[in-house]
C-alpha cells in the first residue's frame, strides 16, 4: 500500500531536509575553521600538545619571544575575523553553536593573556611549568614507539638553552610571590634533569643514548645558571603587583566562569550567605558551648556583645575543644585513601550517586609536580580515548616547623577531612569531569566546564548531611558549614585582593577570624589567589548556578523531585558552559 503525503507534510519534510543540509554546510565550515585554528594553536604551544594527546609537534619547544607573541596575536585576529565574519553562527546546529561561543571566547582569553595579563612578562612559574612537562610529557606513556620519542626529546633538549635565555630575555618585574614560588619549586626541576632524564636515556635506543647525555648536560648547565639567575637577579627586581586590578579581573573572571548570574547579585547573595551560615553555625554549636564552657554565662554575654562577636566566641570555642587529631605527617596520604574508599561506600551503600565505570588511583604528588596546588587531577588527554586517572595529593612539606604541621592537623581533623575529601579527592571533581568528558566535544575538553566541576562537589555535600551521613552527628554538620563558609570567603576575597588590592593581613585576619580558618590554611589561601587568579571564585558561582536550577527544577517537578536524577542531568550534557547548561536543563 502506498503511503499519501500531504502537501504540507511534504513542505515541512523540504524545509526540515533543506535546514539539516545548511546546517551541516555551516557545521562543515566551522569544523574546518576549528581544525585549522588548532593547529595553530599547538604550534604555538607544544608542550600543551603533547599532553593533550596532539603529537604533531613533538619535537618543538614553546618560544615566547616578542616576534613571535606579536605572530601569534595576529593568528587570533585572523582567526577571530574567521569564526565571527565568515561562519553563519545562526546556521549552526544547535551543539556546535555552543563550540562556536567556546572557541571565540577562548581566542579572547588568549588575548586577554596577551594584553593584559602578560604571563611571560610576570611569570616565572610559566616557565618551570614547561621545563617540567616538555621532556616528561613525551616519555608519560606508549603513544609513539620509543625510538620516536627520544628523538623528539633530543630535539626540545637542544632546544632548552635557548629557551631558558629568552626566559631571562622576557621576565621583567614579577611579583615577588611568583618568583619565590619559581624559586622553591627549581631544586626539583633541577633533580629531574640531573636524575631521571639519564634513567630516561638509558632506556633510548643506543644510538641516541649519547646525543640525549650530551644535550642532557648542557641543558643542566642552562639550568643550574637559570636558578642563579632567579635567586640572585629576578628576586631582586621582582617588584610588580601581584593584584590583576578590576578591569582586567573582570575580563578574566567573564572569559573563565562562563556564568548566568550577573556578579553584582553574586556578591549580594554571598554576604547573605556568610551570615546565615555563620548563624546556622552558632545554632549547632550552643548545645556544645553550654557543656564545654559551663562557667559562662551565653545570655548575659549575648547582651554585651554584637551578634556576630557572639558568634565568634561560641563557634571558636567549640572549634577549640575538638580539633585533636590522631593522623601523622607520615599517614596523611594513606588516611585521605581510606577516607575516599569510607566516602565511596556510603554512596554505593545508600544509592546517594550513580558512580562512574572509571578508578580513581590517589597517589602523593610529586616533587615535579608540587607548587601551586594541594591536589591534582591527571586526567587522559583531550586527544586520548583511554588512560587512567590520578589524584595527586601534596605531601606535608618536609619544610614546615612542628608547629605549621601540628596547625595544619587541628584544622584538618576527622570531621572536616570527611567533607574535604568530597570536595577535592572523591567523587570531587573526578567524577563529574569522567561523566561529561565522554559526552563532550573537542572544545568543550579543551574548555571544559570548570564552573561546574568545582560547584558540583559542593552541592554533593550537602546531600551527605541530609542523608544521614555519620548518624547525624552534628560536628560533621558544623564542619560541613565550616567548608561552605570557606567557598563564600574565597569568593569574596578573590575579588577583594584582585579588584581592591586587599592585602595579606586583612585577609587572613579575616579568614582567622570571620571563617574560623587556622593562620597557616589562611595564609595558603591567600597565596593560592594570587597564584591562580578566577580560581577560588569557581566553587561558589557554580554553586549558585546549581542552586538556581535545583529552584526551577524543584518548581516544575514538585514531589517527583530526585537529587540523584536531577545531578545525572546536571552532567549529561557534558563540559558546555554553565550558562549553556541553564538554558538547556
Amino acid at each position: 500500500m502506498k503511503k499519501i503525503f500531504s502537501p504540507v507534510v511534504l513542505v515541512v519534510f523540504v524545509l526540515f531536509c533543506a535546514g539539516s543540509l545548511l546546517a551541516q554546510g555551516e557545521d562543515g565550515k566551522f569544523q574546518k575553521t576549528l581544525e585549522k585554528y588548532l593547529e595553530e594553536y599547538w604550534k604555538f604551544f607544544p608542550t600543551t600538545a603533547t599532553m593533550a594527546g596532539f603529537h604533531k609537534f613533538d619535537n618543538e619547544l614553546e618560544n615566547f619571544s616578542e616576534k613571535n607573541l606579536e605572530k601569534w596575536m595576529d593568528t587570533l585576529d585572523s582567526f577571530n575575523q574567521e569564526f565571527v565574519a565568515k561562519i553563519d553562527k545562526s546556521k549552526l546546529s544547535p551543539n556546535v553553536q555552543i563550540d562556536h561561543e567556546i572557541i571565540v571566547n577562548g581566542m579572547d582569553l588568549e588575548r586577554l593573556k596577551i594584553e593584559s595579563l602578560v604571563p611571560w612578562d610576570y611569570n616565572p612559574l610559566i616557565y618551570n611549568n614547561i621545563l617540567k612537562n616538555c621532556i616528561k610529557s613525551l616519555f608519560d606513556g606508549d603513544f609513539a614507539p620509543l625510538e620516536t620519542r627520544a628523538k623528539n626529546a633530543l630535539e626540545r633538549l637542544k632546544d632548552l638553552p635557548g629557551f631558558l635565555k629568552e626566559a631571562k630575555k622576557s621576565l621583567k618585574t614579577p611579583p615577588q610571590i611568583y618568583t619565590q614560588k619559581a624559586i622553591d619549586n627549581f631544586p626539583a626541576i633541577l633533580d629531574f634533569y640531573k636524575t631521571d632524564i639519564p634513567a630516561l636515556i638509558g632506556s633510548a635506543p643506543a644510538d641516541l643514548a649519547p646525543k640525549l647525555q650530551e644535550e642532557s648536560a648542557k641543558v643542566v648547565a642552562a639550568l643550574e645558571d637559570y636558578q642563579n639567575y632567579l635567586q640572585n637577579e629576578l628576586l631582586a627586581k621582582s617588584t610588580g603587583n601581584p593584584f590583576l586590578g578590576q578591569e582586567a579581573h573582570t575580563k578574566l573572571l567573564r572569559h573563565t566562569l562562563l556564568n548566568d548570574i550577573p556578579i553584582q547579585e553574586l556578591i549580594n547573595r554571598s554576604k547573605a550567605d556568610y551570615n546565615n551560615i555563620r548563624r546556622e553555625m552558632a545554632l549547632v554549636c550552643l548545645p556544645f558551648f553550654r557543656i564545654m564552657y559551663p562557667n559562662i554565662n551565653i545570655e548575659q554575654m549575648a547582651s554585651q556583645r554584637s551578634e556576630q562577636e557572639n558568634q565568634n566566641i561560641v563557634i571558636k570555642g567549640v572549634f577549640d575543644k575538638i580539633k585533636e587529631n590522631n593522623v601523622s605527617k607520615e599517614s596523611y596520604i594513606e588516611s585521605l585513601k581510606q577516607t575516599s574508599e569510607e566516602i565511596k561506600n556510603y554512596i554505593t551503600k545508600n544509592q546517594l550517586l550513580d558512580l562512574p565505570g572509571e578508578s580513581l588511583e590517589i597517589a602523593p604528588m610529586p616533587p615535579l609536580m608540587q607548587g601551586c596546588d594541594w591536589t591534582r587531577l591527571v586526567t587522559p588527554g583531550m586527544y586520548e580515548q583511554d588512560g587512567g586517572y590520578t589524584l595527586m595529593i601534596h605531601p606535608i612539606p618536609d619544610t614546615w616547623s612542628e608547629e605549621q604541621v601540628q596547625s595544619f592537623f587541628e584544622e584538618y581533623t576527622p570531621f572536616l577531612t570527611y567533607f574535604w575529601t568530597i570536595r577535592y579527592i572523591f567523587p570531587g571533581t573526578f567524577m563529574p569531569f569522567t561523566v561529561t568528558r565522554s559526552k563532550s566535544s573537542l572544545v568543550q575538553k579543551m574548555y571544559p566546564n570548570e564552573t561546574l566541576m568545582a560547584a558540583w562537589p559542593v552541592y554533593v555535600e550537602e546531600m551527605f548531611i541530609l542523608s544521614g551521613f555519620g548518624k547525624f552527628d552534628l560536628r560533621l554538620r558544623l564542619n560541613q558549614l565550616k567548608l561552605l563558609l570557606r567557598a563564600v570567603i574565597d569568593f569574596q576575597m578573590e575579588l577583594n585582593i584582585h579588584q581592591s588590592g586587599m592585602d595579606k593581613e586583612r585577609v587572613v585576619n579575616y579568614m582567622v577570624r570571620s571563617g574560623f580558618q587556622s593562620q597557616l590554611e589562611a595564609e595558603k589561601k591567600y597565596e593560592s589567589i594570587l597564584l591562580n587568579p578566577g580560581k577560588a571564585a569557581l566553587a561558589y558561582v557554580g554553586y549558585q548556578e546549581i542552586l538556581d536550577m535545583e529552584k526551577r527544577a524543584k518548581s516544575s517537578l514538585g514531589d517527583s523531585f530526585n537529587q540523584k536524577e536531577f545531578l545525572n542531568k546536571l552532567l549529561s550534557f557534558g563540559m558546555i558552559p554553565i550558562r549553556n547548561l541553564k538554558q538547556n536543563f
